[in-house]
């Protein structure tokens, strides 16, 4: 048997399956939703083939189903209005980060920090001595 380790999402600590080599996510469904999400996001960065595969399956769904969101806006409209209401408030110019957005892909990947070295400056004004400290950055893995 395993020891516990903690979920890569929820931080819980839980048993993981003898079957599922290198498990990091419970079985909740937040986390697997979680695992799922990143997995599309890296998947979508590093292999064009899954990307043109999921536009073409984009493409052909919209050309068999074109009336389907505008069926859908007719039958919801709670849907409707709240949708132009932010996009309104979209429009104004507010931070597009906090309102919820339907699409899942809709956000770029955060910036990561990549290995390296890098020269750490003092941000301050009028110094006499502008002297940098290099530091390595090394990644550690979440585990």
């Amino acid at each position: 048997m395993k020891h516990p380790i903690r979920c890569g999402h929820c931080g819980r600590q839980f048993s993981p399956d003898p079957r599922v080599k290198n498990q990091r996510y419970c079985s909740d469904r937040a986390c697997q939703n979680a695992r799922k999400r990143l997995w599309q996001r890296e998947k979508l960065a590093t292999d064009p083939d899954y990307k043109e595969n999921r536009r073409d399956s984009q493409k052909a769904w919209c050309s068999r189903n074109p009336h389907y969101w505008k069926d859908y806006r007719r039958s919801h409209p709670d849907y409707t209005r709240r949708n132009r209401e932010l996009q309104n408030l979209r429009d104004r110019g507010c931070d597009s980060h906090s309102v919820d957005l339907a699409k899942m892909d809709a956000l770029e990947p955060l910036p990561i920090v990549k290995p390296g070295t890098y020269y750490l400056v003092p941000d301050l004004a009028n110094l006499a001595k502008m002297d940098a400290s290099a530091q390595k950055v090394c990644l550690i893995p979440i585990t």
